[in-house]
């Protein structure tokens, strides 16, 4: 889908940041499917949550996200996702070994162009959803970088600046600025 733009990389990265200056030009944004799953496994038995099973974890990431992707496959309008059906894919073959995504992941298209926030020290922090270390972020970097080409995504790095500049640049790529 041409209008449909992911935000990835780097855990910690700012693409959080980057989403909520999006939504508040205007812009559709659909919230990490992650971060949604930590937030209902904590409130509920906890077995699906990454530090738990992250398998499970990524099973559900999958699911939610191809749910997200179909519930605003009409939108007309530029969508932004915090993450998505990618993010998800990488996870669950990184979790079960895994050498080919699921099928869907190939049906199941977004805009070619993929923002990635590159690792960036200064600004990452733990949570309550993001337990795990920079170490283990730069890692999943890695992996994204490697696997969304494989797909036919182009990754493009986002440059390590303040969120009015990030916007900009988002904006210029995809020819609205």
């Amino acid at each position: 889908m041409n209008r449909f733009f992911v935000i990835s990389g780097c855990s910690g990265g700012g693409k959080s940041t980057l989403l909520d200056a999006l939504a508040a030009r205007g812009f559709a944004v659909v919230e990490e499917p992650g971060r949604r799953i930590v937030a209902e496994e904590t409130a509920g038995d906890g077995k699906a949550l990454p530090w738990v099973d992250m398998a499970a974890f990524a099973r559900r990431a999958v699911a939610m996200a191809a749910a997200d992707h179909a519930a605003v496959a009409e939108s007309m309008r530029p969508v932004f996702f915090d993450r998505g059906l990618v993010d998800a894919a990488a996870a669950l073959c990184h979790a079960t070994g895994a050498t080919a995504p699921p099928d869907m992941v190939r049906q199941v298209r977004y805009n070619t162009t993929v923002f990635m926030t590159p690792p960036w020290p200064e600004i990452y922090r733990r949570d309550g959803e993001r337990r795990h270390g920079l170490e283990d972020g730069i890692a999943e970097y890695e992996r994204l970088m490697a696997f969304y080409p494989k797909l036919g995504y182009r990754p493009v790095e986002l440059p390590k600046a303040d969120v009015e500049t990030r916007v900009r640049f988002v904006l210029q790529q995809i020819g609205f600025y």
